[in-house]
């Protein structure tokens, strides 16, 4: 990749600007070196429209662990009709290794050592997956968790590769009017207070008052599935300072 970006005058620049902006200036920027990841769950329903309305075409990457719930798969399909998604590839994870990992753990690999499990399922499929593009487009959202507050509109990491990550500033409440405005199905799922939904062994339902990702993973100290932390930033971010620092509780 040979373009320039200037993340901070992108990120001043989109940073009140609609999600549908932020897409079309993505798509417009990187095609066809260009990608979106999808869980397809209740709250992905909202950024696959907005794709859809710009490109119908555009490739969609979902990570296929072989332990999905039987209705995640369902209203994959169901998405992919309804919106008109030509173009959802499925990755997988390399066999052999995804094959020992299940005969290492009697059969439960995501028991025994579940970052592993993440790893072989997850993150080294995607890895692979991007190294054929320059941008991804990903759902993730800064009210989501403590881990995600952080996050960039647009973000560059080590082997060029930009993030775009257009619902950064969208809030939970923001995604379900825009279902609700266009009519967009859930997850069937979601009514049984499954907000965040991952492989069945590892996703329970929120209890009230968690965040929406508390399900995942619950008992464990484990909150991420490794696909949004792998990336090496292209330049860090400049350090606190001591005093700052101390104000804002990160410790010392």
């Amino acid at each position: 990749m040979t373009r320039k970006l200037h993340l901070n005058t992108l990120n001043q620049r989109f940073q009140k600007a609609q999600p549908e902006e932020i897409i079309r200036w993505a798509i417009e920027e990187f095609r066809p070196r260009i990608v979106l990841t999808s869980s397809f769950q209740t709250e992905s329903v909202a950024l696959l429209h907005m794709v859809s309305e710009i490109d119908p075409n555009q490739p969609i990457l979902f990570l296929e662990t072989g332990w999905h719930f039987q209705e995640t798969l369902e209203f994959k399909r169901k998405l992919m009709e309804l919106l008109g998604l030509t173009n959802v590839l499925e990755l997988k994870a390399d066999p052999t290794k995804r094959q020992a990992s299940i005969d290492e753990s009697g059969g439960k690999p995501y028991e025994k050592d579940p970052d592993h499990c993440c790893l072989i399922n997850k993150v080294e499929p995607l890895q692979r997956a991007l190294r054929e593009f320059d941008a991804w487009i990903s759902g993730i959202r800064r009210s989501q968790s403590k881990r995600r507050e952080d996050i960039s509109i647009v973000e560059e990491y080590q082997g060029d590769l930009i993030k775009i990550n257009p619902l950064a500033n969208v809030t939970s409440g923001d995604i379900w009017w825009y279902i609700k405005e266009h009519r967009l199905p859930k997850h069937p799922l979601f009514d049984q207070g499954y907000l965040s939904i991952g492989c069945w062994p590892c996703t329970k339902p929120v209890q009230p008052g968690d965040d929406e990702r508390s399900g995942r993973w619950a008992g464990l100290e484990k909150t991420e599935c490794g696909i949004h932390a792998f990336l090496k930033p292209k330049q860090a971010k400049p350090e606190k300072p001591v005093r700052e620092a101390k104000e804002e509780g990160e410790g010392i």
